[in-house]
């Protein structure tokens, strides 16, 4: 699957408890547009030990297969959220960006 969205949290170092192999693990707000304007919030796990690069803030692509992840809140009771097993999370420009930092770029070479 390919969500496009918001990096929502600071993307963090982790090990699996079973493996040891590391991770990265952030937070991913996929903005919503029709009647739902409410955004669908992800978990994201990248399977890689090099960092990611990216920031709270980024609008991002992420490919990857797409899981349920049951677990028991701090309060003891269960819930889940959406989880993303990715093998590619890469930071996207928008394209009032792109074309902002083009026309700025011109006018330093003259």
């Amino acid at each position: 699957m390919q969500v496009f969205g918001n990096v929502a949290t600071d993307a963090a170092r982790k090990e699996s408890k079973t493996s040891g192999k590391a991770y990265w693990e952030f937070r991913l707000a996929e903005s919503q547009r029709g009647i739902d304007k409410e955004p669908t919030w992800y978990t994201v796990r990248v399977m890689k030990d090099a960092a990611p690069g990216l920031s709270k803030g980024d609008f991002v692509k992420v490919t990857g297969k797409l899981k349920t992840d049951f677990y028991l809140s701090r309060e003891g009771k269960p819930t889940g959220t959406l989880l993303i097993l990715a093998f590619e999370a890469t930071k996207l420009a928008r394209a009032a960006a792109v074309t902002a930092s083009a026309g700025g770029d011109e006018g330093a070479d003259e």
